[in-house]
């Protein structure tokens, strides 16, 4: 009896033990979803960090092919350094007596050199002792190497033609502006002209001054010998290939720019003439207030219009030296003259600055 209820407790333990380990569905789940719920944190996290690199990688992607289809882009150009010896304030010597090149200028431009020398070697007028000649002369001396650098208005045809002959070229370089003007006694009714018109008297076609709204009197056209640089600038600035009328009047050829100055402002020479030079050396160098200047389509001829460009007939005065010449203070000079430096001197002396 006893070993049958001891079996029968056994099989009651036994099944209870067994209804105990048995997992409830809720617990079963439990223990499934944990480690799936593990996994899908992980993937939550590596989606958006996928995201994130793919677009940044978008981003570089667009920016590179947005920019190779772009033009090039334009680095803008250093400022050029200038050289300490050539600013605008600087007083630093740069040529002694014995190292100052040879140097030579037409009339017009011997105060222009006379102030480079002064400024870059500390020397006064009488120190420097420069003997100049003029226009042709200097080109004539800078050709057979009795200078090496001038400053004179452009060459002319016989000038480049006795440099050929030397088997000589020349470097031209503009170092400051200038106009070519035209001038007429105070008295004379006329105050301005046409380019056309002054062509039409050098060649000769106006030859009374009525034709232009003047006196009814014969226009004395005075002009320059050849190879003068005004008499050049007569040529390539106004008439420009046509033929010049040689003048009937013996005397209206001037051997000198003051010459033409004082016949022109004489009233009873020259009332009725026309003289024509270059604006510096009238308005300055040889002024005389008996003198006016034509308007020349419309525009006077003054510092303003010469610096501007308005008015119509510019020129310039040029740095003329040989090609090849390999003396370094020739290439210092013409470096100086050109520099801040040199065109406020330039500037100063009344002249009007080619920079």
């Amino acid at each position: 009896m006893n070993n049958e209820q001891e079996q029968i407790n056994d099989n009651t333990n036994e099944q209870l033990e067994a209804e105990h380990s048995v997992q409830t569905p809720e617990e079963s789940n439990a223990m499934e979803i944990e480690p799936t719920n593990g996994a899908s944190k992980k993937k939550s996290l590596l989606i958006p960090i996928l995201i994130c690199i793919l677009g940044v990688v978008s981003v570089v992607a667009v920016f590179f092919v947005v920019k190779s289809l772009l033009p090039p882009e334009k680095v803008p150009a250093p400022a050029p350094q200038v050289d300490a010896r050539f600013t605008e304030d600087s007083t630093e010597i740069l040529f002694t007596k014995e190292t100052s090149p040879r140097v030579d200028a037409s009339l017009a431009t011997q105060p222009l050199m006379n102030a480079f020398l002064k400024n870059f070697t500390g020397q006064t007028d009488e120190e420097l002792g420069v003997e100049y000649s003029n226009t042709h002369p200097g080109y004539v001396k800078l050709i057979n190497n009795e200078a090496d650098l001038i400053v004179v208005t452009e060459p002319s045809e016989g000038e480049l033609a006795l440099a050929a002959e030397k088997n000589v070229e020349l470097d031209v370089t503009k170092v400051v502006n200038e106009g070519f003007v035209f001038f007429v006694n105070k008295d004379n009714p006329v105050n301005s002209i046409s380019m056309e018109d002054l062509v039409k008297i050098y060649t000769g076609e106006i030859t009374n001054w009525k034709e232009l709204g003047g006196n009814d009197a014969e226009i004395i056209a005075y002009q320059r010998p050849e190879n003068s640089g005004s008499q050049t600038g007569l040529y390539s600035l106004v008439l420009k290939g046509e033929q010049v009328k040689i003048p009937t009047v013996k005397e209206s050829v001037q051997l000198s720019m003051a010459g033409i100055v004082d016949y022109v402002a004489s009233y009873e020479n020259s009332i009725d003439a026309i003289g024509f030079g270059f604006y510096y050396y009238v308005n300055t160098m040889y002024y005389n207030d008996n003198l006016k200047y034509l308007a020349v389509d419309g525009v006077e001829p003054t510092y303003k219009t010469i610096q501007d460009g308005s008015y119509p007939i510019l020129s310039a005065y040029y740095i003329v030296t040989r090609k090849g010449d390999e003396n370094q203070n020739v290439a210092l000079l013409k470096e100086a003259m050109l520099s801040p430096r040199g065109q406020k001197v330039a500037s100063e002396a009344g002249y009007v600055p080619a920079k």
